[in-house]
């Protein structure tokens, strides 16, 4: 039987960490696979970090949290869940990334998995898809990633219409030839997975999903920086050559 191993940074989500992690747990699935939640509480205050071992325990043994002792940044949890997944996972299992927040639905995990037919190796969410986001900031928040999206696909030639949509879904044997190739701690992972992607030459297929943006009063941690640094990661990755 597959397994659908979640990989969930977590970093002071104290007050959805539960909720997300119910979501996650009790998340539709096809036929067939079942699910293992992979947490990496990455520096948590001491509060947080008390939500993140009771959510472990929610989990059941389905569940495991692994802990960074300081903050570093989405990306290094996010290669400390791969490692740590890669070092038991089967090559029918897949690995998605989920965020410890509720701006995205596990009811979507369906979709995600549908599309992981054969041949194709990874599965990006698109947020946008049919939708015009309401206000003016999240218009902005939009505009933001769809340029970042197009500077994304002008260098790999992915085209995908949402690289920094949370949900990326890889197959194991696809990320165990990218692991190699990721090292952006913080959210330059995002355009850096899909760099690797196009290196390794993997088809990429795409699908809708549900999208509720919180603002950086709710704890949303992005800021300009990370758009400034993901351009760089863009440029960078474009001549860079595979490792070994």
């Amino acid at each position: 039987m597959p397994v659908l191993h979640v990989a969930m940074p977590v970093f002071d989500e104290g007050q959805t960490l539960s909720r997300i992690v119910d979501r996650v747990m009790g998340a539709p699935l096809p036929p067939g696979w079942s699910l293992r939640l992979v947490m990496v509480d990455d520096g948590s205050r001491p509060e947080a970090a008390r939500v993140a071992r009771e959510a472990r325990e929610r989990g059941g043994s389905s569940a495991e949290l692994l802990v960074h002792p300081r903050n570093r940044g989405k990306g290094a949890a996010l290669m400390t869940a791969f490692d740590h997944v890669l070092a038991g996972a089967a090559d029918a299992d897949a690995v998605l990334v989920q965020d410890a927040d509720l701006e995205y639905d596990p009811a979507d995990y369906p979709a995600l998995l549908g599309a992981l037919v054969p041949g194709t190796g990874a599965v990006f969410g698109n947020r946008w898809a049919g939708t015009r986001p309401a206000g003016a900031w999240r218009r902005l928040h939009a505009a933001a990633n769809g340029f970042l999206t197009w500077a994304s696909d002008l260098a790999t030639g992915l085209g995908v219409r949402d690289m920094e949509c949370c949900y990326k879904l890889l197959r194991v044997p696809v990320l165990r030839e990218v692991r190699p190739w990721l090292t952006e701690e913080r959210f330059g992972i995002e355009p850096q997975v899909a760099a690797a992607l196009a290196r390794a030459k993997v088809r990429v297929a795409e699908v809708p999903v549900r999208y509720a943006p919180r603002g950086f009063a709710e704890g949303k941690k992005i800021r300009w920086t990370d758009g400034v640094r993901a351009l760089w990661v863009i440029a960078r990755e474009r001549a860079r050559r595979a490792p070994g």
